[in-house]
């Protein structure tokens, strides 16, 4: 199950830009890293270009509310991605091929783990068929509100350090949050990898950026009229 630190919590809100709602939405924090910079300038993201940048690893803890009707208060849940070519400016568009493997938080039953697949789909705009694995796994997620940093632990198969980028990350001066995030955020600052990899046999897959400007922080909103829509369709 995900543990969040919840440090300075009305500091986030006006850190990150998240507003909280009468009706409670469906909330949470989310963490995500890639195999090329995303806080960076032009100069190094042309050097990396098809080169790296082809896979990433997405992670979600669920605060409070309900997807599709179904409580996942307290659930966590991951993406390990591969994709044929740098995900960039348009994100998995980039990758004109694609698979993940879904790794669902233990603590979850039957109804919740199939509600956080559909929600890591929604959040992301992937189609089903390209998740090719499926894993159980203890995640856990420590999300300091306050310094906007974040540790989180997928089991075996992934880990992340990561903290908020600084101005000392600068190196050309240039630096923005070049490349967008992967999934629907309500709020994000660019980060720096401390420390993280992911490791998924089944795609073929075992990578570590340590020391590197290549991650995301944020949090997510799913309002109550966009969960009931989403519920409808499914």
């Amino acid at each position: 199950m995900l543990r969040v630190n919840l440090v300075c919590l009305f500091g986030v809100f006006a850190i990150l830009g998240t507003v909280a709602c009468a009706d409670q939405p469906m909330r949470g924090t989310y963490v995500e890293a890639r195999t090329c910079q995303v806080y960076t300038g032009p100069c190094f993201a042309n050097g990396e270009v098809g080169l790296t940048g082809k896979d990433a690893l997405m992670t979600w803890q669920v605060e409070d509310g309900k997807f599709a009707g179904v409580d996942l208060k307290g659930l966590g849940v991951a993406l390990i991605v591969k994709g044929s070519h740098t995900l960039g400016f348009n994100g998995f568009e980039d990758a004109k091929l694609k698979k993940a493997m879904l790794i669902v938080d233990e603590e979850a039953n039957t109804e919740q783990a199939d509600a956080l697949r559909k929600f890591a789909l929604h959040q992301t705009g992937l189609d089903d068929e390209i998740i090719c694995d499926v894993k159980r796994s203890e995640i856990n997620m420590d999300f300091n509100y306050g310094d906007v940093t974040a540790k989180v632990s997928v089991g075996k198969y992934g880990h992340l350090d990561a903290r908020r980028a600084r101005k000392g990350d600068c190196i050309c001066s240039n630096e923005s949050a070049y490349y967008p995030p992967l999934a629907k955020l309500s709020g994000f600052v660019p980060g720096v990898t401390i420390d993280g990899g992911a490791t998924a046999r089944s795609l073929g897959v075992r990578w570590e950026i340590p020391d590197s400007r290549t991650a995301y922080l944020g949090t997510f909103e799913v309002d109550a009229s966009e969960e009931v829509q989403i519920a409808t369709n499914l």
